[in-house]
């Protein structure tokens, strides 16, 4: 049986969480005070605005996260095609012409 208990500053009851071993606990402690942070917060003038504003902010984050891993991607399509540009100038670079010998015109006999 879970029994609440009330909050240290307020009358707000806690949500107790269930005994386990080690990590577990602490995470679970950390969560349930993180919940009920949120549930003061949002309890306060203004707090609405500011967790609506923090849920837009994570969301950004999330966008910006999704389009850096994009980025990576195209970079290694950029050096690839970069490569293979290389290689085709290469191919296409024309063989150096030999010099030309150019005679000169012997300057005209005086009649």
């Amino acid at each position: 049986m879970m029994h609440r208990r009330l909050g240290p500053a307020t009358n707000v009851p806690m949500p107790t969480v269930k005994k386990t071993s080690g990590r577990d606990d602490a995470i679970a402690r950390l969560a349930s005070r993180g919940e009920s942070a949120l549930t003061r917060i949002g309890e306060l003038p203004g707090g609405a605005k500011a967790l609506k504003a923090f849920t837009d902010l994570r969301e950004r984050v999330d966008e910006l996260g999704k389009k850096v891993r994009g980025i990576d991607r195209l970079e290694a399509r950029v050096a690839k095609l970069e490569k293979e540009l290389a290689a085709l100038k290469r191919a296409q670079k024309p063989k150096p012409a030999t010099a030309r010998k150019t005679t000169r015109k012997s300057p005209a006999a005086p009649s």
